[in-house]
């Protein structure tokens, strides 16, 4: 007996027909509604008895079912589907191309630079890092300024001019790694006795050296060092520069104090020391001849005033 298969579906030995399952959701009702779907009861028999899906009236095709292929509708060339699957691969691998072609190479030269950037040191028996990029700008505050007597008995200069402004946001760390600098540079170039030229012309307020750092200074250098220091000269003593050295007198040796000579010019200077080789700022030599000006103009007033 064939059972055609209508609006519904039929379980093979049923005789009740149920509504087929909706193959939509309403997706316009205000309130979702759960669906609940029989499944239809299956007789699995593998005999070819009655209600097996064995059975000759489930093997037979119904009459209902007529299948015409030529009325089947198959998509066209318009409607063809192309994967482009590759494309998108390629795409994708050609921007992680650029971002590492963006990437500049870290060539051997590059890292060279890099490792000139510090400077280790040791001071005081303790290994330091220098910052050398940092300091860069205020390098030329120490110079080696040639020679004195006889043998090698250094010149050094120490040019206040260069000293960093100390209104920068990292002034306590520039000058933390300029006074390693200054420090570790003197032993390289002091050798025997030397002396130190203290330039302090030209130089603002805001640039001259802290009590603080200049007392750090003389505690950090090395008793060789001090021992050979043989004559401290400050050119163009401000009342500043002597207050900070009457400041710092108990906490230096006596012997340190009997060093410290000032020195109004560059004239000077040039009595007590060869310029052959001290390099002098061109800031402190316009400062020397203006101050120089106004001492002949002061003298000159003088003369006149006494003058009958």
């Amino acid at each position: 007996m064939d059972i055609p298969f209508e609006e519904g579906v039929l379980s093979p030995d049923a005789t009740e027909i149920r509504p087929e399952p909706p193959n939509s959701l309403d997706l316009n009702g205000s309130h979702p509604r759960r669906i609940k779907l029989t499944a239809p009861n299956i007789n699995l028999s593998l005999d070819r008895s009655e209600g097996s899906v064995l059975s000759d009236d489930n093997l037979d095709t119904p009459d209902e079912i007529d299948i015409n292929v030529d009325d089947l509708d198959t998509p066209d060339e318009a409607d063809s589907f192309e994967y482009t699957g590759n494309e998108d691969q390629a795409a994708v691998t050609d921007v992680f191309q650029e971002e590492s072609e963006s990437i500049p190479e870290y060539t051997a030269e590059e890292e060279r630079q890099d490792n000139r950037l510090w400077r280790t040191v040791v001071i005081g028996e303790q290994e330091q890092r220098i910052d050398m990029k940092v300091i860069e700008p205020y390098k030329k505050v120490i110079s080696h300024g040639g020679y004195y007597g006889d043998g090698l008995n250094a010149i050094i200069v120490f040019a206040a001019c260069f000293l960093p402004d100390s209104s920068r946001a990292d002034y306590n760390y520039v000058m933390e790694n300029l006074f390693l600098y200054v420090i570790s540079t003197l032993e390289l170039m002091v050798a025997e006795d030397y002396m130190i030229v203290y330039l302090n012309g030209a130089t603002p307020r805001r640039k001259m050296p802290g009590f603080g750092w200049m007392k750090k200074c003389y505690q950090m250098i090395d008793r060789r060092l001090r021992k050979n220091l043989k004559s401290f000269i400050i050119v163009h003593p401000s009342w500043f520069i002597r207050t900070i050295l009457a400041v710092t007198r108990p906490f230096i040796s006596s012997k340190f104090s009997s060093k410290i000579q000032y020195v109004g010019t560059l004239a000077e200077l040039s009595d007590l020391i060869p310029m052959e080789y001290v390099h002098i700022p061109e800031s402190i030599v316009k400062y020397d001849e203006e101050k120089c000006f106004k001492r002949r103009m002061r003298l000159d007033v003088t003369l006149q005033k006494e003058k009958p």
